[in-house]
């Protein structure tokens, strides 16, 4: 298997902005900007909205968009990416969030290029270097300790390092992984961990349990869309370009 696929996964019952990934932005809902600019990934063969009701799946088609329609039962986006490739001949699923309208596809290329650089390498992220003091104490912003090899000693919504002084620069996580599609479904069996359930952060459930996982730094910035403020700045955004 060599094949790589690009999975976003897209919920309509979104707590804080409801129907967040149908809500327009500038002209078209923020699942299309999401899928266009996935699918100007040079490395994924193929990208998939998975979506747990019908109207986000009427939308994307609307746009010419794949659609996949899963269970409304699962629990988390990873849970939804399990479903839609396991019937698939795949080595590497890709999760792209549904409410990142400004992801930037050579993000997905450089952690494609990293995963299949480190063969042994079963999880990825990436991170990007913040100097703000304001998302460094944000717990809305996920900080990323790394080693010397840039693989994620911890994550966490507290600023960590804790005595890091204003000004200095620290790593934001940005929530784009990288799964063998082994390892995905490795990741499904094993049970919400103390850590993953304490910090509200899934992917702690990997290292908990003795997981590596590698980050790949960025230079691009994003914005995930949680609340009407996030949607604003994203439009003011767009109509720059």
């Amino acid at each position: 298997m060599t094949g790589v696929v690009g999975v976003i996964p897209a919920r309509l019952g979104s707590t804080r902005l409801p129907a967040k990934v149908l809500r327009d932005l500038c002209g078209k809902p923020v699942i299309q900007h999401v899928y266009e600019r996935t699918k100007k990934s040079r490395a994924l063969d193929e990208v998939i909205v998975a979506c747990d009701h019908q109207q986000i799946a009427d939308a994307v088609k609307a746009f010419g968009g794949k659609a996949v329609l899963t269970s409304e039962h699962h629990a988390t986006g990873t849970d939804r990416l399990a479903e839609v490739v396991n019937d698939m001949d795949v080595h590497l699923v890709i999760n792209i969030q549904g409410d990142e309208p400004l992801v930037n596809p050579m993000m997905i290329d450089d952690l494609v290029n990293m995963m299949q650089k480190k063969p042994d390498t079963v999880m990825g992220t990436i991170v990007k270097k913040s100097t703000s003091y304001e998302e460094f104490q944000s717990q809305h912003v996920v900080k990323a300790v790394l080693d010397e090899d840039n693989n994620v000693l911890y994550f966490s919504r507290s600023p960590i390092p804790t005595f890091l002084k204003e000004g200095e620069p620290f790593y934001k996580h940005i929530g784009i992984y990288a799964y063998t599609k082994e390892f995905l479904f490795t990741f499904k069996k094993i049970p919400p961990s103390y850590l993953e359930t304490n910090e509200r952060l899934e992917q702690l459930r990997a290292l908990e349990n003795g997981y590596r996982i590698c980050a790949v730094e960025t230079q691009f910035e994003t914005i995930g869309i949680d609340t009407e403020d996030d949607l604003q700045k994203a439009k003011k955004v767009f109509e720059k370009r």
